[in-house]
């Protein structure tokens, strides 16, 4: 991969991960709960389904997927129902015990497993990054060059302009708001918030073509 494609691919990257979505919403929403720092954990989650969505163009199902209406739209349907799921267990979601009015809730935190899990699933089950990806992926590889590492190249550009993006903005961009989830009113608010936002986001995958 030459430094021109390569500078190319680097650019389209920014502008992908700064485009808001689940992920975002996501790292923004552990941001809040766990703490910047525990924020990462979701993000590496989310890394790993890109990966996958890479692996699967690279295999050739993501052209499968991307022609089969019945494959497409239940990927769809699946990744809106996983969203809408995750934003009404947000929303019914009580509020943590506070121990006082001086620090943070306790007995609130999520294992790094579970939040890999869910930052996993969210980036994955959405179809319309597979269909972006077999429309971003030939751009940047070129047929008469070994492909393996070209890949490695592109995933690697990929993932870490992501992991510096959602944890170096949309993580940090919720850090000022921490202070409300020092109080069960304010945990009421930011749970509602961005389960409303999580369900918003289902309602666009499932309605926008």
């Amino acid at each position: 991969m030459s430094l021109a494609v390569w500078f190319s691919l680097l650019t389209a990257s920014v502008v992908i991960s700064f485009t808001p979505g689940a992920g975002a919403i996501n790292t923004m929403s552990n941001a809040l709960n766990q703490g910047w720092r525990r924020s990462i954990w979701g993000i590496i989650g989310q890394q790993i389904a890109l990966i996958v969505h890479v692996a699967i163009v690279a295999a050739g199902v993501g052209l499968l997927v991307s022609r089969s209406d019945v494959l497409f739209n239940t990927i769809r349907y699946a990744g809106a129902a996983y969203l809408v799921f995750l934003g009404i267990r947000l929303i019914l979601t009580k509020p943590a015990e506070i121990a006082d009015d001086t620090v943070a809730p306790v007995d609130s935190r999520e294992g790094h497993w579970s939040m890999i899990r869910r930052g996993f699933w969210v980036n994955l089950l959405n179809p319309k990054a597979i269909v972006f990806f077999l429309a971003f992926i030939p751009q940047f590889i070129r047929l008469d060059e070994p492909p393996l590492p070209q890949y490695l190249t592109l995933v690697a550009t990929v993932i870490i302009v992501d992991v510096i993006v959602m944890w170096g903005f949309f993580a940090a961009a919720a850090r000022p708001f921490r202070r409300l989830t020092r109080s069960a009113r304010g945990q009421r608010i930011l749970n509602s918030v961005f389960g409303v936002l999580f369900i918003a986001v289902a309602a666009l995958l499932v309605f926008l073509h």
